[in-house]
């Protein structure tokens, strides 16, 4: 240790003396936190305004094993490392912690911290509930007491945990959905969202909202994956109660709210987790291990208990204290393999010699298992691009745990097959049915999602060929297999409208493109696909199983048509489902069947008021008794050009059939 740092660190020792101090941590805490067992970490660590002995103060925790000596710092003490020391816990387990009777509520403050290495260290609090406004750094002392109004809300998301409802997900990234241009382009507030974008959502029809990382970042233009407050919602946008107002004013509009999870990497920022107490505390000494190449970031040790102990309150924690409903589970696949966007000789194999990062595939195990134990009627879901298998199986069965997985193939697969000019579909129909083929192999939600409008990829409407007609044709026609394909749903904001430029995170949606019919069309075709899938069994009973999907024809290459079912567990629920991705519309185009009867369009992506070019099936339509695709019965539609049209059986006939 340097000379004047260790010369610091002996006045801070000698400043004050001993005094008696309160203690939130029991023997036993101390036992799970070191056996990666503490999943409330957040009850114990961190700054906690409290009354000791009739004195109102807070009571501050902090993890620093190799720290010779820990302060707090902030405002009432003019940042003066020298008054209000923490004192080290007896049992060796790297815990500093002191209550102070003159730090109240709102106060910012850091953790001072001389190493046994010789630095000296201000760090944010890794357990903060609430941080300055960047570009400040600091984390404020705060408590969490709300009155929360979505009894009825949690009520019922524990009556119907299971998989069979409809998953509409909308993802937002808060600072850009919309913003006040007319007031210097600010940030709308969580308040603000709270009315507006509550409204929108449930107008929309979408079950869920998606937010891009809320936890406090100091990088704006990350958004939000690149954290240092992982306990604190931004304060660009209000207080942790202000949040919590958001998240109650969905639920009590009946939708859900799922967080993006960042547990895979954090940056480098001095204030942060990095070095955090002179060493690689948090994640591996080794860069091999410990620093990722794509984001300039840092990897977490995980076979480190304490760092597990860490990650997993941080997620009960969400659930918990703002009654989340899902965590989505950012870059996994970075996270299960040791070589990930790595060369041959800048990663170290596991102890058998493989690729996979087995103390990673442990703790992700683990979080899926204390997540459902704990939260059973919540959800979580993996951004996992790879072929790993088992994703979202049960760890009993040998899987990672995780309810649902992001369907990479299928979102890639769909948009390359939509570029292309539909003169050539015809020769590339396996990209848009290859999906099925291992639809079923995992829980699989399908995105369109926030990576996919930027970086110059443009916009999904600009990434669909033609002229204005085929474009807009083109996205409903996407949007509409998207719904009926089976899996649940996410849609990232703007797509719901046809968003013509590329995601700009600085400023607004274009919201002004819905003074425009065709935008207004591909807005009321989402919603009334959301309405659709809500309202039919066919489309959200069997999401993940082959029980709902049957194909009745997918051989119809010269047309680029697709014909398949959705299915419910009474078969004359099904829905028919006929994709034309080509601009040449068929007429009496004819369609098996397994029912006699009448059959009726319920949707039809070419609808005028879409902005198509109204070639509709009107009334009800007869069968008759010509075999067809293998069934017993056919009908012939009037098939529209470039679009999805769903039809159901509206009443079953069974002695008699009228030609």
């Amino acid at each position: 240790m340097g000379k004047k740092a260790s010369k610091k660190a002996e006045e801070i020792k000698k400043t004050d003396d001993v005094w008696e101090s309160p203690s939130l941590i029991t023997d036993f805490d101390i036992h799970l936190f070191r056996s990666g067992k503490h999943f409330r970490l957040y009850e114990k660590l961190g700054s906690h305004p409290m009354a000791y002995k009739g004195e109102r103060g807070t009571y501050f925790a902090v993890w620093a094993p190799n720290a010779q000596a820990v302060s707090v710092i902030g405002n009432f003490n003019y940042w003066s490392n020298h008054q209000h020391k923490l004192n080290p816990r007896w049992d060796e387990s790297g815990i500093w912690e002191g209550f102070f009777k003159d730090v109240g509520h709102g106060e910012v403050y850091k953790y001072a911290i001389f190493s046994n290495t010789g630095e000296y260290l201000e760090k944010a609090d890794p357990f903060g509930v609430f941080s300055e406004t960047p570009p400040k750094t600091a984390s404020i002392t705060w408590d969490l007491q709300y009155e929360w109004k979505d009894d009825d809300w949690m009520d019922q998301r524990k009556r119907n945990s299971d998989h069979q409802k409809a998953i509409s997900v909308y993802e937002v990234h808060m600072g850009s959905w919309r913003r006040k241009v007319e007031d210097n382009n600010r940030l709308l507030s969580y308040r603000e969202l709270a009315t507006e974008l509550v409204s929108y959502v449930k107008e929309m029809g979408f079950t869920h909202v998606e937010f891009l990382p809320v936890m406090e970042h100091p990088f704006f233009g990350s958004w939000g994956y690149q954290l240092t407050g992982y306990f604190a919602p931004s304060s660009r946008y209000g207080s942790p109660q202000e949040f919590m107002e958001l998240v109650d004013a969905f639920h009590q509009a009946g939708i859900g709210v799922i967080l993006d999870w960042v547990p895979s990497h954090f940056p480098g920022d001095a204030h942060g987790l990095y070095n955090f107490d002179g060493t690689h505390l948090f994640e591996h000494a080794d860069p091999r291990k410990g620093f990722h190449p794509d984001w300039s970031s840092y990897i977490y040790n995980y076979g480190r208990n304490e760092v597990r102990s860490f990650l997993i309150s941080n997620a009960v924690y969400w659930l918990d204290k703002f009654h989340i409903d899902g965590l989505r589970v950012d870059a996994v696949a970075s996270m299960l393999y040791l070589d990930y966007s790595r060369k041959a000789d800048e990663w170290v194999p596991n102890e058998y010699g493989g690729n996979e990062n087995l103390e990673a595939i442990s703790f992700l195990k683990e979080f899926n298992e204390v997540v459902y134990g704990e939260f059973p009627d919540a959800m979580t879901i993996a951004e996992e691009s790879t072929a790993f298998a088992g994703v979202s199986r049960p760890t009993y069965a040998g899987g990672l745990g995780f309810g649902q997985k992001w369907m990479m193939g299928w979102m890639h697969d769909t948009l390359k097959y939509f570029k292309r000019d539909s003169i050539y579909r015809r020769y590339h129909q396996n990209d848009i049915t290859f999906s099925i083929i291992y639809a079923f192999t995992e829980n699989f939600m399908l995105p369109l999602s926030h990576d996919e409008v930027v970086h110059g990829k443009g916009s999904l409407l600009g990434r669909m060929p033609g002229d204005e007609w085929n474009k807009f044709a083109n996205l409903r026609a996407m949007f509409g297999y998207m719904f009926t394909h089976p899996g649940t749903k996410l849609l990232f904001m703007g797509g719901e409208f046809g968003q013509s430029g590329e995601w700009n995170h600085d400023r607004s949606l274009d919201w002004h493109l819905l003074d425009h019919a065709y935008h207004r069309g591909v807005q009321q075709a989402v919603k009334d696909l959301n309405a659709l899938y809500k309202a039919e069994p066919a489309l959200y009973k069997y999401p993940f199983s082959g029980q709902g999907f049957e194909w009745v024809d997918y051989n119809d290459r010269d047309n680029s048509v697709l014909v398949f079912l959705r299915k419910a567990d009474d078969p004359k629920d099904a829905l028919l489902v006929v994709c034309n991705f080509t601009p040449q519309g068929h007429h009496h185009y004819r369609l098996g069947v397994d029912f006699r009867g009448t059959w009726k369009e319920v949707f039809n992506s070419d609808n005028l008021k879409y902005g198509g070019s109204g070639v509709l099936n009107q009334g009800l339509l007869y069968t008759t008794p010509v075999k067809y695709h293998n069934r017993n019965y056919s009908i012939t539609i009037e098939m529209p050009p470039l679009a999805v049209s769903v039809f159901k059986l509206e009443e079953e006939l069974a002695e008699f059939d009228i030609e």
